[in-house]
């Protein structure tokens, strides 16, 4: 029997939107308030889905205590109350939109999921507003 899993967790982190070949002006009319030069933040809701079969012996996926634990090491510990743009090393040189968060985040998680027999990562949702989420599937 094929199932899905979801984890919820939660972070804080602080983020700008903002290209620096641009102009001051061209940065606010393309990206707005989040081109703020003084920051601005978000209470991401990170959702976390796994696939695959139930293991007969355990009649579970994968133990969602160990998931959590995958979730934080891989990424809540590097973005939770961090700058983006400038503590998350998976973000370097990337534009911190949720859209290129929620990916990264995606490929932070993969391996570390899949090391479980049987367990596939299926996608991850990121919601930066209670309006506004991006969710990932792979390539």
């Amino acid at each position: 029997m094929f199932i899905y899993v979801t984890r919820r967790e939660t972070f804080n982190a602080a983020h700008r939107m903002y290209r620096e070949e641009w102009s001051a002006e061209k940065n606010e009319e393309v990206f707005g308030k989040c081109a703020n030069q003084n920051w601005h933040g978000h209470n991401f809701t990170l959702f976390v889905t796994v696939k695959g079969e139930i293991d007969d012996q355990k009649g579970y996926l994968i133990d969602l205590k160990e998931l959590k634990v995958i979730i934080h090491e891989y990424v809540i510990e590097k973005v939770d109350h961090r700058n983006l743009n400038l503590d998350v090393d998976f973000m370097k040189g990337k534009m911190a939109t949720t859209e290129m968060l929620c990916a990264q985040i995606f490929y932070q998680l993969k391996t570390p999921v899949e090391s479980y027999d049987g367990v596939f990562l299926h996608s991850v949702r990121l919601h930066e507003t209670e309006n506004n989420s991006a969710e990932y599937f792979g390539q």
